[in-house]
């Protein structure tokens, strides 16, 4: 097997802490000695041992002279855990193939650094763009401070979210539903606006009888792993019955400054315009709480704000086979008057999701 071989084997396994190690990155490691995997190993959950760690142990004394392929550069600073370098150097591993380089400060350069000044061959670059795939929110949060954000979405084919009454459930099947739930697993936070909370009496919460994993022991645990749940709440409306505060994990309720609410939730205030509250302070509040992806889900209005102010990084899109016509509420609000000022957009996965199909767009 080559280097892309091997780790295309490390990204499998650390794409099995998709939903799990949050507020850290998804790694994973592969052990090869002559020709022969000896130990391998993904980081799980926060607090835990890294995939350097795990795959060392299984390893054992066959590490020595042994070559790791790691999907992010090992790191060089004392967090929860040791350093995984040491643990490398200790281990005397001859050779460590990387992915790419740590963005986090602390460690960026200083983990590779660590292995070359302890003789260890360094090969670093193999299937990046894929091992940065794993790690949207983690890079963008440490390159630039404010989370990844993903807005989703569903519409009819006609572009069409509820009718002129507000009546919206269910535009889309179960299984877009199933998948919608996946999005918030993997996600930091959950975003939506208070008029859309105020409609559903939403919970925002992930559930795990609606995960759609056929391990419901594995699903009960992702599931106790709730996103910290943001309402944009301006003017203190939410009231305290509704269900959002009842639910497992914490709420923010992002107000207008000045605005006072009681509700037993944790209360943000922010600055305000004509166009709301300040989007980009919120992101950069969420970033110092060390949310890497954040999910909106909300209506027309707060959605249309998110893509005005350039504040989303890729949308999902769950279109239902269906009309609802043309006194239905439209996706967006996003008023546009010439053609010219359209904004172009950069779709990366268009697949069917039980009878609906999921655009996912790059912005």
């Amino acid at each position: 097997m080559s280097h892309i071989q091997y780790m295309a084997h490390a990204i499998s396994l650390a794409q099995k802490g998709l939903y799990t190690t949050d507020p850290n990155p998804r790694v994973g490691c592969v052990l090869v000695k002559d020709g022969v995997i000896v130990g391998e190993g993904y980081h799980r959950k926060a607090g835990e041992g890294h995939a350097e760690v795990n795959a060392l142990a299984m390893a054992g004394e066959k590490a020595r002279g042994a070559t790791a392929y790691v999907t992010l550069e090992p790191c060089s600073h004392f967090g929860r855990t040791p350093p995984c370098s040491d643990g490398l150097i200790k281990a005397g591993v001859s050779h460590v193939v990387c992915a790419m380089q740590d963005p986090n400060p602390e460690v960026a350069g200083k983990g590779f650094a660590k292995l070359q000044a302890a003789g260890i061959e360094l090969t670093s670059g193999i299937l990046e763009d894929q091992a940065r795939a794993l790690n949207p929110g983690f890079i963008k949060r440490m390159e630039t401070g404010l989370p990844f954000v993903r807005l989703k979405m569903a519409s009819s084919l006609d572009g069409r979210t509820a009718m002129q009454s507000g009546e919206s459930q269910w535009i889309t099947g179960t299984a877009a539903r199933s998948d919608v739930q996946k999005l918030r697993a993997r996600s930091s936070a959950v975003i939506s606006g208070i008029d859309s909370i105020l409609q559903d009496d939403a919970s925002l919460t992930v559930r795990a009888h609606e995960l759609g994993f056929d391990d419901q022991e594995y699903a009960q645990f992702v599931a106790s792993r709730q996103p910290l749940r943001v309402i944009l709440d301006s003017q203190g409306r939410l009231p305290k019955s509704a269900r959002i505060l009842k639910q497992p994990g914490e709420t923010l309720i992002a107000v207008k400054h000045g605005v006072q609410i009681n509700v037993g939730a944790d209360v943000l205030p922010l600055n305000s315009d004509e166009n709301g509250l300040d989007l980009k302070a919120l992101l950069v509040e969420l970033g110092n709480r060390h949310c890497n992806e954040v999910l909106v889900e909300t209506g027309a209005t707060l959605a249309g704000q998110f893509i005005q102010q350039n504040l989303v990084d890729e949308m999902v899109l769950y279109m239902a086979p269906c009309l609802m016509g043309s006194s239905a509420r439209p996706l967006l609000n996003f008023p546009i008057d010439k053609m010219a000022d359209k904004q172009v957009l950069n779709i990366t996965d268009t697949r069917m999701v039980g009878d609906d199909m999921r655009l996912t767009i790059g912005f």
